[in-house]
């Protein structure tokens, strides 16, 4: 006999997810494994999806956290990780040699306890169950962004175009990041990681094209 008076939920399972998993670097494999399984545990509710090229977790009808895997590392992403309370969620996403919220993660030895990020998720899941949402207009910083791998080498090997990055405003950067992202095909990704040094070499911001100041040197 079918219980009543009880909702029964079906797991997420987002198809595209199990590609990207299936497609990343072996190392990198095992920790996007994980990381996914304990966000399911945490919240049985939550609901994939694939957004700017990498996966995410909606709960509420709100970002809860993204994950990523690059070439020698993996990050991790609270939405909300400015309202929680562990500050090293914030310090870990600033520096150089830190992306997202749990820091560089190039194993399974760098992932917190299993307990501790347990706590960590269910923490989003309230902020996420009351409504609660960051202040409107938040500083961003570029330390926050996600910069995929191949654009850091790129960049590395090219000062003018660093130089450009590096000064360019979140938004900036932000607009060629999820230009890069969106590429359909690995040829694609190369041409546009190609045009994006160069216009960077050149100063230029990703939709250079359409601003006025740019339109009045051609």
């Amino acid at each position: 006999m079918e219980a009543t008076g009880q909702k029964e939920f079906h797991p997420s399972h987002d198809k595209r997810i199990d590609v990207y998993i299936e497609k990343a670097r072996p190392f990198a494999e095992p920790i996007l494994r994980h990381l996914r399984a304990l966000i399911h545990q945490a919240c049985p509710e939550v609901e994939e999806t694939i957004k700017w090229g990498m996966p995410h977790f909606v709960y509420k009808g709100e970002i809860l956290c993204s994950m990523a895997g690059f070439r020698e590392h993996c990050a991790f992403v609270f939405w909300k990780a400015s309202l929680m309370k562990d500050p090293l969620l914030m310090e870990n996403a600033i520096g150089e040699t830190a992306m997202g919220h749990l820091g560089k993660i190039m194993d399974m030895e760098d992932l917190p306890e299993d307990e501790k990020m347990l706590i960590y998720l269910r923490e989003a899941m309230e902020l996420n169950e009351k409504g609660i949402k960051p202040p409107k207009n938040p500083p961003r910083t570029k330390e926050t962004l996600l910069v995929p791998e191949d654009l850091k080498d790129a960049l590395q090997e090219n000062a003018s175009a660093l130089n450009t990055f590096e000064n360019f405003s979140y938004y900036n950067q932000k607009e060629y990041i999820e230009w890069l992202e969106d590429a359909k095909t690995d040829t694609t990704r190369k041409k546009r990681l190609q045009t994006a040094i160069q216009y960077m070499q050149e100063g230029k911001p990703r939709n250079w094209k359409y601003m006025k100041e740019w339109k009045d040197k051609r």
